[in-house]
């Protein structure tokens, strides 16, 4: 679980980049008048993939920006597991350990995170990487999995092994590309490993079983084109 605390060290300031500075005003013209508080959890979000994470001055400038107690946008950052406060490494690994990825392997995963990275929510030496353990990320079919947040998005990496991990964190380290989703050549997106055993006759796709359509006793006629 990601610490509820702020950081103890904090910058001396937060200012949005003049893009992320446009996409909030665009945001706020959304909402009623008195209403623009209702984009807090928007602007976080935009705020943490600014920064990699959620600062004190980060949130004093949303609730004047937003026209609201400070405490109320700390209530909320506080209360989300999504939101980091506290930085992250420049790849953030967030490791699921729920039911069907723990019965899969996230243990051994845990202890390649210790042992490549370092505890959790410790951000390594070198700044590139951090971990988590969360719950469910919503790829059970491809337990176990991780997600990994950078500036550029958010990508999962499914049907991991201790060894796979452990090649993956180096290469990321190393700025070397890594590929995304599944790590099982067997295993195409989300199906079954090997050759599809079902649905696979052509002419379920081909239309040769489709039906005429019959004429229903008693229909009313279609009505007459204006």
């Amino acid at each position: 679980m990601a610490s509820r605390r702020p950081a103890k060290d904090q910058p001396a300031s937060f200012n949005w980049t003049s893009e992320n500075s446009d996409w909030c005003a665009a945001q706020i013209k959304k909402y009623p008048e008195g209403r623009a508080a209702s984009c807090v959890i928007p602007f976080l979000w935009r705020g943490q993939k600014q920064e990699g994470w959620i600062s004190i001055p980060m949130m004093e400038a949303i609730a004047q920006q937003l026209g609201m107690p400070y405490i109320r946008v700390y209530e909320v950052a506080s209360f989300y597991t999504m939101f980091n406060l506290a930085p992250v490494g420049e790849y953030f690994v967030q490791l699921c350990g729920t039911t069907p990825c723990m019965l899969r392997g996230a243990q051994e995963l845990r202890e390649t995170c210790k042992k490549v990275i370092g505890p959790e929510n410790h951000v390594s030496d070198d700044g590139k990487l951090s971990w988590l353990e969360v719950e469910c990320l919503g790829a059970c079919a491809n337990a176990p999995m991780m997600q990994i947040s950078t500036n550029d998005g958010d990508h999962y990496y499914e049907d991991l092994t201790p060894e796979i991990l452990e090649d993956m964190l180096g290469k990321m380290r190393r700025g070397e590309e890594v590929k995304i989703g599944t790590q099982n050549p067997g295993r195409h997106t989300s199906d079954p490993e090997g050759d599809n055993t079902s649905l696979t006759d052509p002419s379920l796709y081909d239309g040769s079983r489709a039906q005429p359509l019959k004429e229903i006793p008693n229909a009313a006629p279609p009505a007459p084109a204006e």
